[in-house]
């Protein structure tokens, strides 16, 4: 597997962004289980991004419509997720009844699968590193998979740091501001994102 697309794909992953955000918040909030089922969500979420290989991120590329659809419904989500946790932080009592629980899996899923610019990574990096020649199918699946698996190494990795210094980020002050800053934080990428055109 090149080294290039590794690096790229790890480049990518590490940079701050809404995966980083929700994955932190939730694994604060709800300990290891919800981290990691965010994590695992996320990955699964890029099986979609995976279709590359198939052409839908090609179309994404070409087609105005399904990229600003897709822009659009992403950047509607983050914006709910963003502010459901700021106004979850003025409610400290209620931080039991917020926890993520069995929804973790599913917002890291929708975060990543509404994510066009993953999709657009995938496009702009996947075909290079493909055979001239012969099946690329294989070959395709077999980069995406090593992207899904550097992702969830970084974020498992991450979701265990948070558990070891977790005693002192649970206290309820602490947690309150994980969800303005993690709120605040997952408003700033929608809006961000709608403010960046197309690429």
């Amino acid at each position: 597997m090149p080294i290039e697309f590794a690096l790229a794909s790890l480049a990518l992953i590490a940079l701050p962004g809404p995966d980083r955000a929700l994955i932190l918040r939730n694994a604060l909030v709800g300990g290891r289980t919800a981290g990691m089922r965010t994590t695992l969500g996320g990955v699964s979420g890029l099986s979609l991004h995976a279709a590359a290989a198939l052409g839908v991120s090609a179309l994404l590329a070409t087609s105005a419509a399904a990229y600003s659809t897709l822009k659009l419904v992403g950047i509607a989500y983050l914006l709910y997720l963003g502010v459901r946790m700021v106004l979850t932080a003025q409610r400290p009592s209620d931080h039991d009844e917020q926890a993520p629980g069995g929804r973790a899996f599913a917002q890291g899923f929708v975060s990543n699968a509404l994510n066009p610019k993953v999709a657009l990574f995938f496009l702009t990096f996947v075909p290079r590193f493909l055979p001239d020649h012969g099946a690329t199918l294989p070959a395709a699946l077999a980069l995406s998979a090593t992207f899904a698996a550097i992702c969830l190494a970084w974020f498992s990795g991450l979701v265990t740091l948070v558990e070891l210094v977790g005693n002192a980020l649970c206290r309820p002050r602490v947690r309150a501001w994980t969800e303005r800053v993690s709120g605040g934080a997952l408003v700033a990428f929608g809006l961000r994102l709608a403010a960046a055109g197309k690429p």
